[in-house]
Formats: structure tokens, sequence, C-alpha cells
């Protein structure tokens, strides 16, 4: 009989190996190794095999010695009934004869009882076997075995959504600007800050001819996975749409209808998108972004909303207004990550706040300038993570003779 105490210590240490234990790929067959090591003789366990499936067959994989006088079988059916338990049980405990033969590939006189559990994520399955010796004990082994199974599933699942994830976050990166942006008479720079390893904030930079460009920024609403997606679909469509030198209010409009069609859980998109002219005049449509602010030399004026958020209606009003940057102006545009970021006791960052952290250092760069704002706003929340995806793009125009 095992000593619950030392049982339940070395199983955690099993669990907590199989949760965190970095691996190279060979995660199962270590856990085989690890289990055998630990308690062989305490549940009576041993020869672990790993069978994965391969089409209609579950073909062993684990040990990769497979020598001729091996009498393990190399290829089971899935068909086959032991297989087949496995799948509907997820863990069974094998004491018929005619079950356990099918594990071998010669006619045993005794084939002793088998043990299995299955496992698997969304792309594989597979089938652990152990034999089981002789003084084995059934609700010992059906404990233990249901609980490796259950951490494993789980090891196995976090893994191909991390996988997933970071795959996602690349194409989402591969969707913002890759260098640094050229403009004559201008300096611009963005940088998205997303809560989770994809995010619903986006931002982009359009050159045209003449010395003119355009600048948008956008925010999906959530974050994660669904945002991500829909963020995929509007830079795209917003790319397609001005490379065609479609107008802007129709361009926008277009893509209102994607997103509002959209099936994604999150289908909500605020953007503010203006044509930048090289004399200073931004001809912009705002749908529902909070305004992004000018600073010039003198003042600080607004680019209030020229329509409402992207998805809402399948029909919305939407019109294009303007606004003159001066030599020496900056225009901030930013997504309400940055604003709405609270501190300890509940305050909002806010924009009264952002404006005058420009204005104060309004001679800065925008990179220079957009990392202040970001230290200063990462502070405000105690340095804490942040629970919204946070953007801003700066701006500036030079000096009259630069």
């Amino acid at each position: 009989m095992i000593e619950p105490k030392t049982f339940y210590r070395e199983l955690d240490a099993l669990l907590a190996t199989i949760r965190i234990e970095k691996t190279d790929g060979d995660l199962l067959p270590r856990v085989i190794q690890k289990l055998q090591n630990t308690f062989e003789e305490t549940l009576q366990i041993s020869e672990g095999r790993i069978y994965e499936q391969r089409g209609n067959e579950m073909v062993l994989v684990y040990p990769a010695d497979q020598a001729e006088d091996n009498l393990w079988a190399r290829i089971i059916p899935m068909s086959a009934e032991p297989v087949q338990l496995a799948i509907r049980h997820r863990s069974y405990i094998y004491n018929r004869r005619e079950l356990n033969a099918v594990f071998y590939r010669e006619e045993l006189e005794n084939p002793g009882e088998s043990t299995a559990i299955w496992i698997h994520n969304q792309e594989k399955q597979w089938m652990l076997v152990f034999r089981l010796l002789p003084s084995w004990s059934r609700e010992e082994i059906s404990l233990f075995l249901n609980a490796v199974r259950t951490s494993i599933n789980y090891r196995i699942f976090t893994e191909l959504m991390e996988d997933r994830l970071e795959h996602a976050a690349e194409i989402q990166k591969s969707l913002l600007p890759k260098s640094k942006f050229e403009l004559k008479g201008y300096d611009i720079y963005g940088f998205s800050q997303p809560a989770e390893l994809v995010g619903g904030d986006f931002y982009d930079y359009f050159e045209y001819d003449e010395g003119n460009f355009g600048v948008a920024i956008g925010d999906a609403s959530g974050h994660g996975i669904p945002a991500a997606l829909l963020v995929r679909d509007v830079v795209v469509g917003l790319r397609m749409g001005l490379a065609q030198e479609t107008r802007l209010v129709h361009t926008i409009k277009k893509l209102n209808t994607v997103i509002q069609r959209s099936t994604y859980s999150t289908n909500f998109v605020s953007m503010f998108i203006g044509d930048v002219e090289s004399d200073g005049h931004v001809f912009y449509v705002n749908a529902g972004h909070p305004a992004p602010f000018l600073v010039t030399p003198k003042d600080v004026q607004e680019c209030p909303a020229t329509g409402i958020t992207l998805g809402f209606l399948a029909e919305i009003p939407l019109s294009r207004s303007h606004i003159h940057m001066p030599p020496e102006s900056t225009l901030v545009m930013y997504t309400d990550g940055i604003i709405e970021r609270t501190s300890e006791t509940g305050e909002q960052f806010g924009r009264k706040r952002l404006t005058k952290l420009v204005q104060k250092n309004k001679d800065r760069s925008p990179n220079d300038l957009a990392n202040l704002i970001f230290k200063n706003v990462f502070d405000f929340g105690q340095r804490t993570a942040w629970d919204d995806d946070a953007t801003l793009v700066i701006l500036k125009r030079h000096k009259e003779n630069e």
C-alpha cells in the first residue's frame, strides 16, 4: 500500500514538471521516463510506450529502439477495441486477455494487463500505454493516470495556443510600418503596446505622389485574437482602398461595410485617418476616435469626430474636415489605452495631462516624445501590466527652412 503523504508529494512534483519544465519537443517521452523512474515500484507500472495517430493507425513512436526482438506492436488500427476504449474513456485499464494481446506483435501465452491514457490536441492524438506489474491497485492507477493525463493535455493545449498566438503576433507586427518613414519636411513615429500578445490597435502610413502622405490610427473594440483578426482585415482593406486612389470618405464607408458584416465577437472600430500635404494642410476623417490634437507654437487645436465609430450601422454619416500644421507644430494621435490608464486611486491619465506633457516637451523629436509619453503613462499606472492596448503616432513638421 502506498504511503499517502509520500505519494501525493511525488505526484505533485511530477505534475509540476509537466506544467512548467521546458522541453525540446520531447514532452511525452520525458514524462514516461520520469514516471517510470519515480513510480514504477510504487504503482507497479513499467514498459511505457507512446503511440501516435497517423491516418487510420496508431504508430509506435517511443521507445525509438524497435529491434526485431521487441515484442510490442508497432502499428495498431484505430478501429481496434483497446484504442476505441481509450478514446471513449480517456484512461482505461485492460483486464481481458484479448485486449492486452493487441499491444504485442506475437501471440503471448500471458500478455499480462495494461493501462492506457489518451492525449490529444486539435492537431494530434497519442496513446500512452503501460504494462501493469502483478501488485497494481486499480484505485491508485486510476487516480494517478487521470491526474497525469489532465496535466499533459493542458500543457499540450497551452503550448499549441502559445504557438498560434506567437504566429498571430508576427502577422500583426507585419501589418505595422516596417521601417522609418522618410518624409520631406516632417518627422513621424508610431508605437503600439498590446495588452496581450496580440491587440486591437493599429497605425499605418501611406505615401502618395508629390511629397504628400497619409497616416492612420485605429482601435478595434476589445483586445486579443478577435480584435487582432479584425485589425488585419481593416489594415488590408485600407491599403487596398487608398492604393486605388479612392476618395477618403468613400474608402472608410466601404471599410464600415466590411466591419459591420464581421462575424468576430468584436466588430467596432474607431479610426482617424489624415491626408497630409507638403504645405501642412491635413484633410482627415475621424470615425469616433479620440480626438488627435495639434500643438502649435501658439495654441492647441483638436481634430474632433466627423462621424461615428465604424461597425455600428450599415450606412453611416461621415464627412471630411481640415486642420493646418504650421512649421514647428506637433500632431499627436493616440488610442484610449493611453488616456484611460488608471492610477492606484482610479484616476485616469486623461487627455489634459497628455496635452500638457506634449506642450512641455514639444521641441523633442517624435521618437523621444513618444518614449517619454509611454514612460509617464506606464509609471502613472504603477508600472503594472497594460490592461488595454495603447498606441501613439506623433507627426512633427519641421521649421520652414529645414
